[in-house]
């Protein structure tokens, strides 16, 4: 069997462990069974960016047929349950090809979010991503997205388990996004952030972790083919930060 991080470049710098790997064709899952979700899932924002095209989204949600059906989400977890099908890799950042949007809209590649997260402050840092990786000096962007379950706290779960086709799937406390930034000289910057699924007032900068903190919550190393001493981690206000000077 083929390695997938010898051949899917958005792992080119690592991935944390998880219960199966799904490789698309433009960014990659790593699915928990458990949880009924993603446990993270990595994408290079619009690598094939050269192309100068770009797609409607294409907002065909639907249920990943490569996750075995008594541990995935359909639609039917998500109706009538007052949460947003949270996209982990957003579908602005895959927008270029319609197949390369379509497989956004991958139910493994959503989370059950709260409305007001999900169109509010998730929706800037996504925006954030993209003026980002749009800048002159920047040569990819590599995004690590994960729901967080804290232990000790009640989780909430949407779905019916006792429909014939149906799961429980739980709703996470919160969400980390991690952002490697590749500059054209080579170096490496790099941004950890962790939010509440809940409605938050803050900056972006309020929400700045240290990565080491968030692969302790996701449980398991984020990029873990960089030597430690060639990565570099900014913890002061990302906007300013993201012009890499």
């Amino acid at each position: 069997m083929n390695d997938p991080f010898q051949i899917q470049p958005e792992l080119r710098y690592g991935a944390p462990v998880c219960d199966q790997i799904l490789t698309g064709r433009y960014f990659t899952i790593g699915y928990s069974w458990y949880f009924r979700q993603a446990k993270w899932v990595l994408e290079i924002v619009n690598r094939n960016s050269f192309l100068l095209t770009e797609t409607d989204r294409l907002n065909n949600f639907r249920a990943d047929t490569r996750v075995p059906r008594r541990f995935r989400a359909g639609l039917k977890a998500y109706k009538g349950s007052g949460k947003d099908r949270g996209h982990l890799a957003a579908s602005a950042n895959q927008d270029i090809r319609e197949i390369q949007n379509s497989e956004t809209f991958l139910l493994s590649n959503m989370s059950p979010q709260e409305p007001d997260f999900n169109r509010q402050i998730w929706r800037q840092l996504e925006e954030a991503v993209r003026e980002l990786n749009s800048h002159d000096d920047v040569l990819e962007t590599y995004v690590l997205t994960a729901p967080v379950f804290y232990f000790g706290e009640a989780v909430e779960v949407i779905g019916d388990a006792d429909d014939e086709y149906g799961i429980d799937v739980p709703v996470p406390h919160a969400f980390v996004k991690s952002v490697l930034a590749e500059d054209k000289r080579g170096r490496l910057r790099l941004w950890t952030f962790e939010m509440k699924n809940q409605k938050l007032d803050g900056k972006l900068a309020d929400y700045l972790v240290p990565t080491y903190d968030a692969e302790q919550l996701v449980g398991g190393r984020f990029w873990d083919r960089i030597s430690g001493g060639d990565l570099h981690e900014q913890k002061k206000d990302p906007i300013k930060m993201w012009r890499l000077d």
